[in-house]
């Protein structure tokens, strides 16, 4: 009698998880029936909010500005007119090609100094050197202040009244008067490189520094047993090692720099004579003082094709490190 009833238990137990399966099955493991959507559906649904925020807020003004590079259109006068290429043709026979080529001064100037100065604090600070903790944190310190601030304190030191700068070099017997360092055509553009190095060089240093301290200590012992000196243990271990990182730190400072603004306007406002003007300040001011937004357009839409170009580069390089 008691074998019938263990066996009827057992055969109503399962019967009862049979139906809790099915009810799960159906109504979903949260007690709600399930919609029949399919993944791809659902993660459609799930993307949806974002897609829209994407398009409301980058792709939308992105495409209402691309078309205004076609139409004359002024930021004080109603209306606009369309006028197909004449803009993109004005923007290339006028000044295209000179603030072109002071954009790659400044570019190529503001990231080769911080990398080389960033590079050899990091190999410094990975060295083994007496309070490199502290060190690492003190010399991040430009890189967390705004860069108007840093463009300010930079305009302090380089005035030519009573800038530091000059005080400094007037006393130690290197200049006999005065430098104009922000209102020489000469000087002005080394003066923001320099104040753009101040402020980038910590960022620099960071990556490489995560860089070197991924190199196996073994490869370096390896290769001073073999009798290869600082030098030849760099060349052979240490940057082949590291190389990959400092493409990549290199270009992203690149891409930064050549969309750069505020140093370049605080500094100097694009002058004197137009010999700091960049793309980023020359669009400003196209859009902002010369109220012509149809030109202004056209000068941004030729200066983002020469940004796709540099970020397909990065992109290119990003996708051979991570494959190999």
């Amino acid at each position: 009698m008691s074998t019938t009833t263990r066996r009827s238990g057992t055969r109503r137990g399962q019967h009862s998880r049979q139906e809790e399966h099915e009810q799960h099955r159906q109504h979903g493991p949260y007690g709600r029936r399930q919609s029949g959507l399919s993944d791809g559906a659902f993660a459609l649904l799930l993307t949806a909010p974002g897609v829209a925020l994407f398009a409301a807020i980058i792709v939308y003004p992105l495409i209402a500005a691309l078309v205004t590079g076609f139409f004359k259109q002024s930021l004080v006068i109603p209306g606009r007119t369309f006028v197909g290429l004449d803009n993109f043709r004005e923007v290339l026979a006028d000044d295209f090609w000179t603030i072109l080529q002071q954009t790659l001064v400044f570019t190529v100037g503001a990231t080769v100094l911080p990398f080389l100065i960033g590079f050899a604090l990091a190999l410094a600070l990975n060295s083994g050197l007496k309070g490199s903790s502290f060190l690492r944190g003190l010399f991040l310190f430009p890189w967390v202040i705004p860069g108007v601030v840093v463009s300010f304190l930079w305009m302090w030191i380089f005035n030519a009244n009573y800038g530091v700068l000059n005080g400094i070099l007037i006393n130690t017997g290197f200049i006999d008067e005065s430098v104009t360092w922000l209102g020489e055509p000469a000087t002005a553009m080394l003066a923001v490189i320099i104040t753009k190095t101040w402020a980038s060089f910590p960022w620099m240093m960071v990556m490489l520094l995560a860089g070197l301290q991924t190199v196996p200590r073994e490869l370096q012992e390896a290769a001073a047993i073999d009798g290869a000196g600082m030098v030849g243990r760099f060349f052979a271990v240490t940057w082949p090692q590291v190389r990959g990182v400092a493409a990549i730190a290199v270009l992203l400072e690149f891409i930064w720099n050549f969309q750069h603004f505020d140093t370049i306007f605080v500094l100097t406002g694009g002058g004197p004579a137009g010999t700091t003007e960049t793309f980023a300040v020359a669009v400003y001011q196209t859009a902002f003082k010369g109220f012509d937004l149809g030109r202004a357009t056209a000068l941004g839409g030729l200066w983002m094709l020469l940004l796709l170009l540099l970020v397909a580069v990065y992109l290119r390089i990003s996708e051979r490190k991570s494959g190999r």
